[in-house]
């Protein structure tokens, strides 16, 4: 048995459907927006690390450490298999719901507006209400011309944004570093976007990735896709001597540099604020407890650099 389906198992007795969960993931989901509005943005934790547990031991330990929904990995090796969401996300939200928690921003593998799977996840995520979704990654082939793939890659997306306005749900799309990334650079990401309604589809902003490729000129990339953004995702890395590839570290040990919240702060940014701890191994289901506590730390750092940058 997969990781995934050990988790999904638990959730299966009592489902309900889509549809009938629908008008309670509303209600909660109003009543969680209502008391967000009033205390700042709405903060969660991605959730890669906890595929042994099931929802509702998530959402507890969610709630007890005092945020307001999580960011959900609902995709290939996540919590719940795209081909599973419709007959498992529904349990799943309704787990999280007896702990005051929803999905904030659902992970996925949704890049291709006319894959049905594709369709059928969204469908079932917006009837659930959830509001955002994080999109599959594009990756260069560098063999074949790159502005014309960053082209093709903006048509793919506009057909994508409809679908999303049919919905009634927003997609973001995450600058992640590394070679071969379309977003890496944030420029491409940019001119893909700039005919897109970002309430339709728009950008995960990846501090900690943005740093990491930019340098010194990290503040200027956000200039460039700020208006695109929806989610901002929290995390921190270190160059270490002898290595080429940056590492990841607990908040405030690495190279993320907190004026970044005031700059945003500045902007009158008011979506989801997603806490990535990434600096321990997510595969191990042994480090369960050290994540928890790694990100209980993290969480105070991020409320400290949210309160006064």
């Amino acid at each position: 048995m997969t990781a995934a389906a050990a988790v999904a198992r638990p959730l299966l007795a009592g489902q309900p459907t889509a549809a009938a969960a629908s008008g309670v993931a509303t209600a909660a989901s109003a009543a969680v927006a209502s008391s967000d509005e009033a205390a700042g943005n709405p903060l969660c934790v991605f959730t890669k690390p906890f595929n042994s547990l099931s929802a509702g031991q998530i959402g507890e330990r969610c709630a007890a450490l005092g945020f307001q929904g999580l960011e959900a990995p609902i995709r290939k090796g996540g919590h719940i298999e795209p081909e599973a969401v419709a007959d498992q996300l529904p349990a799943f939200v309704e787990a999280l719901q007896q702990h005051q928690q929803q999905i904030l921003v659902l992970t996925s593998d949704v890049n291709d507006p006319r894959d049905p799977v594709n369709r059928r996840v969204l469908q079932t995520a917006s009837d659930l209400g959830v509001k955002y979704y994080r999109l599959k990654y594009f990756r260069y082939d560098e063999s074949r011309p790159l502005l014309g793939q960053i082209d093709e890659w903006a048509r793919q997306l506009k057909e994508l944004a409809e679908l999303n306005r049919e919905l009634g749900i927003t997609g973001v799309y995450q600058n992640h570093a590394g070679r071969g990334y379309f977003g890496a650079a944030i420029w491409d990401l940019q001119r893909a976007l700039q005919e897109i309604d970002p309430q339709h589809l728009g950008v995960a902003f990846d501090i900690r990735h943005a740093t990491a490729e930019a340098g010194m000129n990290w503040a200027i990339n956000f200039g460039v896709i700020q208006p695109h953004v929806q989610v901002v995702y929290v995390k921190d890395f270190q160059w270490q001597h002898g290595q080429s590839r940056p590492v990841n570290v607990p908040l405030g040990e690495g190279r993320v540099d907190r004026s970044f919240f005031r700059m945003l702060a500045a902007t009158g940014f008011r979506g989801p604020v997603s806490l990535h701890e990434e600096y321990l191994d997510h595969r191990d289901p042994a480090l369960v407890e050290q994540h928890w506590q790694a990100i209980a730390g993290d969480l105070t750092t991020l409320k400290s650099w949210l309160q006064h940058g």
